[in-house]
This record gives C-alpha cells, sequence and structure tokens, in this order.
C-alpha cells in the first residue's frame, strides 16, 4: 500500500525536528563550555564552573536523545513501521497531557497569549494523534488493533 501523505509529512517534520534538536544541542554545549570558561576567568570557584558545565551536559545529552528518537520515528513512519506509528501516538499522548499540565501552569500567571499558544499545540497535537488512528492509516502501516 502506498504511503499516506500525512504519514509523509509527519516522518518528514520528525527529520526536521531532529536537526533542530542537533541544533540546540551543540548550542547548549557550546555555550555550557563557553559559560564554565567564563567562570574560570572571573575567579570564580570550581563549585559554579562544574555546576554549569554539569548542567550544559546534561541538557546536551537530553537533545541528543531527542534527535535519536526524531530520527527513529521519522525513519519508521517513513518505512511504514508501526511500532512507529504507537510511538508517534505516545509521544502526542504526552505532548497533549505535558501540555494540558502547561495550560493549567498559565493560568497562574494569565497571559492570554501563552494560553492561545498552548491551545494550539494542544489542538496540533490531538490532531495527530486521530490522524493516526484513522482506519486508512492503520491500514497503510498493516494494523489490525491500536
Amino acid at each position: 500500500m502506498e504511503r499516506p501523505t500525512g504519514v509523509t509529512v509527519l516522518s518528514v517534520l520528525n527529520f526536521i525536528a531532529a536537526g533542530f534538536y542537533l541544533l540546540g544541542a551543540l548550542a547548549i554545549f557550546v555555550g555550557g563550555a563557553f559559560l564554565a570558561s567564563m567562570s574560570r576567568t572571573s575567579g570564580g570557584g570550581a563549585g559554579p564552573m562544574a555546576l554549569i558545565a554539569g548542567i550544559g551536559a546534561f541538557a546536551g545529552v537530553f537533545f541528543l536523545i531527542g534527535v535519536g528518537l526524531c530520527l527513529l520515528v521519522g525513519i519508521g513512519l517513513w518505512k511504514l513501521a508501526n511500532w512507529a506509528r504507537i510511538l508517534e501516538m505516545v509521544f502526542m499522548a504526552l505532548g497533549i497531557l505535558f501540555g494540558l499540565l502547561g495550560l493549567l501552569g498559565s493560568m497562574a500567571n494569565f497571559h492570554i497569549g501563552v494560553v492561545v499558544w498552548q491551545l494550539c499545540i494542544i489542538g496540533i497535537e490531538v490532531w495527530i494523534l486521530i490522524y493516526l488512528l484513522k482506519p486508512h492509516v492503520k491500514q497503510a502501516f498493516g494494523a489490525t488493533s491500536l
């Protein structure tokens, strides 16, 4: 069966997201190293420098994991692997959950722009989740359930 256009779009978006994650990881690694070197030259102790370097390394590794996951799901969607469809649905469900938590948090310091942005992101994630559950999409992946 031919790959649905929406699945192709989702696959390409995962590849683009992997590129952004990679740029983020590089920026964090370089920024962490820069801040750590500034701490050293400004006479700061070893403690702040180690803390800055540790936070930068942790965040950079977190972003590199994001690169791997986006590439994995993007390739899986491109090849119509059902596990990739299920993994994408799990990521969308987690995105919806965290988006709702973020929406609740944005209500504490209400700003209409943040609320609208959160609702748009949640709406897109719900739309993708519903799309991946459509019968013709499931059939393209060879799925009989889920």
